[in-house]
C-alpha cells in the first residue's frame, strides 16, 4: 500500500469514528428539555467525497479541494422510519446549499445522503438559498420554504445590498424537487413557514415582513397570510399574530422556526427572538401556543427565552446565536428539537409534547417591566412557603 493510500485509509477511519460517535445527554438541565454532549452535524460530518479528490495523480498531497465552512439551520422530517434533517451546508465560498442527513435515532449517527439536493432555480436565479422549513402538508406534498437571496440591483455600487424572498419547492421523495414561483409579498421575507393544514380551504403561511434585507423596520413581528394557490403564492393581506416588544428577547426581530406541532391543547410554536447587545445581536429561542380552532390566536406565551447558547455553543462564525427551523414530534410524543449554534454546527435537544405544553401553559408571561417581574418571583416564593 502506498503512502497516499495509507493517508486515505487513515482519513476515512477518522471520519467514520466521528460519524459513529454515540451522543450522550447532558446532566442537570432545566427539566424542560435535554441537551446533548456533542453536536449532531458539523462541517467535518460532510462526506469526504465532497471535499477530497482521491486520485493520487491529481491530488498527491491529499488536500481538501472543496472546503465546507458550516452546517446550520436545518429543516427536519421523520421519513420512512428515519430522522432526517435538511441541512444548510455553507461552503468556504460562502454559498449555501441543502443536503439531507439521516439518523436511525435522531440524536447521533447522522450521515449525509450521497449528493446534495439539486434545487431548481426560480425565473430569476438566486445567488444564495438557505434555512429551509419542511412541511408535510395535508395536500400530499412535502414543501420546502426557504430564503432566496439576490443582489439588490437598485444599489449597483453596494456589493452588500441584497433582497430576500421566500422560495417555495415541493417533493414526494426529498430527492426530486419541483420549484414553484417565489412568494410574492409587498415586503421582503426571510422567515416564512407553511402551516401543515388548510385554513378556510387556503394555504396558510407564517411570515416575517421587513422593510429591508436586515432591518425589520415597520415589520411588527410574526405575520400570518392566507394564499389561494401555492403554485402562484401571492400575499394580499398580512396580519401580525406575535408582536415584538421593547426591552424583551424579541425587541429587534422575531420569526417562526419550524411549522407548529398540533396537540390536543393547541398548536405548539417554536420561534426565535433577537435583541441588540454590546457584542452585536443575540438570537435565542422561545415558545408560544395558539388555539386549535384559530392558529392566529395566542393562548399562551412563557416569558423570556426557551433555549440559549451555552458553553461552546456561544462560539462560532456568528457569536451568541441559536436558531431552529426544524423539529420532529414522534409517535410516542417525544420531540426532537434541532438547532444551530453560532451559525456553525447543528445540535439536538429532546423533550415531550406534554412537557412543552406544560411549559407553555404554566410558565408566567413577561410582564414587560421590572416591577412586574419582581412580583412574579415573589408569588412563586410565597407559593413555595405555603
Amino acid at each position: 500500500m502506498s503512502d497516499f493510500d495509507k493517508k486515505v485509509q487513515t482519513l476515512k477511519a477518522h471520519h467514520e469514528e466521528l460519524l459513529s460517535r454515540k451522543n450522550e445527554p447532558v446532566e442537570w438541565g432545566n427539566g424542560i428539555y435535554e441537551k446533548y454532549k456533542y453536536p449532531i452535524v458539523t462541517s467535518e460530518h460532510t462526506p469526504l467525497e465532497w471535499r477530497y479528490d482521491f486520485c493520487e495523480k491529481d491530488n498527491p498531497y491529499l488536500m481538501q479541494r472543496i472546503m465546507m465552512n458550516a452546517t446550520l439551520n436545518s429543516g427536519a422530517i421523520k421519513w420512512k422510519g428515519k430522522y432526517l434533517i435538511i441541512v444548510r451546508v455553507e461552503g468556504a465560498d460562502r454559498k449555501s446549499f441543502f443536503a439531507v442527513a439521516e439518523s436511525p435515532n435522531g440524536i447521533d449517527n447522522f450521515r449525509f445522503w450521497e449528493e446534495p439536493i439539486t434545487m431548481p432555480d426560480d425565473v430569476v436565479p438566486a445567488t444564495n438559498i438557505y434555512d429551509m422549513r419542511i412541511t408535510q402538508h395535508e395536500d400530499g406534498w412535502i414543501y420546502g420554504v426557504f430564503c432566496a437571496e439576490r443582489h439588490d440591483d437598485t444599489c449597483p455600487g453596494d456589493l452588500s445590498a441584497a433582497t430576500a424572498t421566500a422560495g417555495i419547492a415541493r417533493t414526494k421523495d426529498l430527492v426530486n424537487w419541483e420549484r414553484l414561483p417565489d412568494l410574492k409579498s409587498k415586503s421582503q421575507q426571510r422567515n416564512v413557514v407553511l402551516h401543515p393544514e388548510f385554513v378556510d380551504g387556503k394555504y396558510a403561511f407564517y411570515t416575517r415582513p421587513q422593510d429591508g434585507f436586515i432591518e425589520t423596520g415597520s415589520g411588527g413581528g410574526i405575520g400570518w397570510a392566507l394564499v389561494d394557490d401555492i403554485t402562484n403564492a401571492v400575499v394580499t393581506e398580512e396580519k401580525i399574530i406575535n408582536a415584538r416588544h421593547y426591552h424583551t428577547i424579541m425587541e429587534v426581530k422575531n420569526g417562526e422556526g419550524p411549522h407548529p406541532i398540533k396537540t390536543d391543547r393547541g398548536w405548539l410554536h417554536l420561534a426565535h427572538g433577537v435583541r441588540a447587545c454590546a457584542s452585536g445581536l443575540r438570537y435565542v429561542l422561545y415558545m408560544y401556543m395558539t388555539a386549535l380552532d384559530d392558529p392566529t390566536r395566542v393562548i399562551a406565551q412563557p416569558g423570556g427565552y426557551f433555549l440559549v447558547p451555552e458553553g461552546v455553543e456561544y462560539i462560532g462564525d456568528v457569536m451568541n446565536v441559536v436558531f431552529a427551523n426544524g423539529w420532529i414530534a414522534d409517535d410516542d410524543s417525544k420531540v426532537f428539537i434541532y438547532y444551530a449554534s453560532s451559525d456553525t454546527r447543528m445540535h439536538v435537544a429532546t423533550s415531550t409534547i406534554d412537557r412543552l405544553v406544560d411549559y407553555c401553559m404554566n410558565t408566567p408571561e413577561d410582564g414587560l417591566t421590572t416591577s412586574a417581574s419582581v412580583e412574579t418571583i415573589k408569588r412563586l416564593i410565597k407559593k413555595n412557603r405555603e
